[in-house]
């Protein structure tokens, strides 16, 4: 479970055996400095550990994540090197070298739906929360990293909606259009994506990692791109 501190939610890794299992708190566990911090510790973790092994993140209460802490954005100055630190998670979590499922057993809005897309796979609640792009209502342009993420994982036509009308998803629609791969009750959400992970733990390596790196070369390459982020 995590833990809070300071008013912020602190991620907390566990292990099922096998798959390790990220659980991002259970507020709305937006991209605060200290927030993408411990996450990134998280996956060294995983990614430092040895034999076979898998991931599940998940979280828990009403939302997954809500994206950028924007109250924290416009509060400092540094928005290039905020804006970094999210696209290399976005970059490290597409490229990382186990596989990879998000538990979406609540709202998943804005760059928490983009970091959703960068895990491998996702499973979702049928009945209740939203996954939702609302960069268009809410007049925040994608970057051309985000842009490239969502682009890259999503079908043509349902990027395009997704990205230009704002639609909320919810569980069983999202499924339908390749959002997710599944959609399961508000009870096996999370057990469904450990029984994904579980079933990949021996792909875990560097050549999972070099396959993924040379799948996604170009999204990865912008995502990185720290000159000028914002585009």
């Amino acid at each position: 479970m995590a833990a809070r501190q300071e008013g912020v939610t602190r991620p907390a890794l566990d292990r099922h055996g096998n798959v390790f299992v990220l659980d991002l708190g259970d507020g709305e566990n937006r991209f605060h400095p200290e927030w993408l911090t411990a996450v990134g510790a998280a996956l060294d973790e995983v990614e430092k550990a040895e034999g076979p092994r898998a991931l599940v993140t998940a979280a828990t209460g009403k939302f997954w994540s809500n994206g950028l802490d924007l109250d924290w954005l416009f509060a400092h100055a540094d928005q290039h090197d905020y804006v970094v630190s999210v696209h290399e998670l976005f970059a490290r979590m597409l490229s990382l070298p186990v596989v990879t499922v998000a538990a979406l057993q609540g709202h998943t809005f804005a760059a928490g739906a983009m970091l959703s897309l960068a895990h491998d796979f996702r499973v979702m609640r049928a009945d209740r929360g939203y996954w939702c792009l609302p960069e268009a209502d809410i007049n925040i342009p994608f970057t051309p990293g985000m842009a490239a993420l969502v682009q890259s994982r999503l079908a043509p036509q349902t990027a395009h909606e997704a990205m230009l009308t704002a639609r909320r998803y919810g569980g069983t629609d999202a499924a339908a259009v390749g959002i997710v791969d599944q959609a399961a009750g508000e009870d096996a959400v999370r057990s469904t994506a450990i029984e994904i992970a579980q079933a990949q733990v021996n792909k875990a390596g560097d050549t999972l990692g070099t396959i993924k790196a040379r799948m996604y070369a170009p999204v990865l390459a912008t995502l990185r791109d720290t000159t000028d982020p914002l585009g």
